[in-house]
């Protein structure tokens, strides 16, 4: 089929055939950018009017109380302030009207602050950052688990 074409539009069919050069592609590329301005993104989204200017919480989780090493530690969260819930007085199942609810916990995860206030600012939420905790970690040996310190102290009731 492709011989065809060259034989009776020889031109055309070189023109096809060719890389197109690369300043074209990036002046074409670059026509074709559209700059975003902050909040933009939410207004494309389909979530309600309502929804769109949330208040958003930007936090470092802590380490959980079973890991002790470093993996999970260092990421930075987005977590959605709570709105209304209700029970379900059918089933007794809690229940919100929030599009945002589930979301949160596992799905916004970043690398660093920075990248975490940028996609709060990208999608129009206003955001508090809570600071890192960093814990006081003292150096012990193991054998003060086993050190005296004198007999117990009378509880005072």
């Amino acid at each position: 089929m492709a011989a065809p074409l060259r034989r009776s539009l020889p031109s055309l069919g070189r023109a096809l055939l060719t890389p197109a050069p690369a300043r074209m592609l990036s002046a074409e590329a670059s026509d074709a950018l559209v700059e975003i301005k902050p909040g933009e993104i939410g207004m494309v989204s389909g979530i309600p009017e309502e929804h769109l200017r949330r208040k958003v919480l930007i936090y470092s989780p802590a380490r959980t109380a079973s890991q002790q090493g470093s993996g999970k530690v260092g990421r930075w969260k987005i977590n959605f302030l709570s709105t209304q819930k209700w029970e379900n007085p059918l089933m007794g199942w809690t229940s919100t009207g929030d599009p945002y609810a589930n979301v949160g916990e596992a799905g916004l995860t970043f690398d660093s602050a920075e990248s975490a206030k940028a996609f709060a600012e990208k999608h129009g939420w206003n955001y508090v950052v809570r600071k890192r905790h960093a814990p006081l970690l003292r150096p012990k040996a193991y054998a003060e688990n086993f050190k005296w310190r004198g007999p117990p102290k009378a509880e005072q009731a």
